[in-house]
């Protein structure tokens, strides 16, 4: 084999694996607990375990919930995929793209609004967002958010102010505002 096509071939090879080095999976809020509980750097996971995105699949079992899924014919709103895509990271996720660190259970976390993180979540990646944006971070906005807050296929749907809700749900770094 010529040196060019072993060149080529190791360029191939390495871009390959590159590509699948790269693949952003889900890794669950535990994983994002680690760096984003502290005091200092603003206690995101607490916030979000006492947020209702962290009880969204829970709602699903409610009286409410429970009474609609009998009258339309939906046998358990927690197993739904109607219902739980909307309620939980993991049952909306990609079942490729899923690591066990992340349940169901979890509700909508970290991921669901900032996309995958196995490629991103490292500390060396996570201090410079521009870099972790490149890897995968979502910074959400407005169209994040209405995936899942829109009326259609909602029959729970309360209206949906993103500049109100976003305040509700704020979680800075305030180590980032320095």
């Amino acid at each position: 084999m010529s040196k060019r096509n072993l060149l080529l071939m190791l360029s191939l090879v390495l871009f390959m694996g590159s590509t699948v080095i790269a693949q952003n999976k889900y890794v669950g809020a535990d994983k994002c607990k680690m760096c984003h509980n502290s005091p200092a750097k603003g206690e995101q996971y607490k916030l979000w375990q006492g947020s209702k995105h962290s009880q969204a699949m829970k709602s699903l079992s409610s009286p409410e919930a429970l009474d609609y899924a009998k009258k339309n014919g939906i046998a358990d709103p927690a197993t739904d995929p109607k219902c739980t895509k909307c309620h939980s990271t993991a049952a909306g996720a990609d079942k490729a793209l899923v690591e066990a660190t992340l349940t169901v259970a979890e509700g909508v976390s970290c991921e669901s609004c900032h996309g995958p993180g196995s490629v991103y979540k490292g500390m060396a990646i996570m201090k410079v967002q521009a870099d972790a944006v490149k890897n995968g971070l979502i910074i959400p906005d407005e169209k994040t958010c209405t995936v899942c807050h829109t009326k259609e296929g909602n029959p729970f749907y309360k209206e949906f102010n993103y500049s109100e809700f976003s305040k509700k749900i704020a979680h800075p770094n305030p180590t980032k505002a320095k």
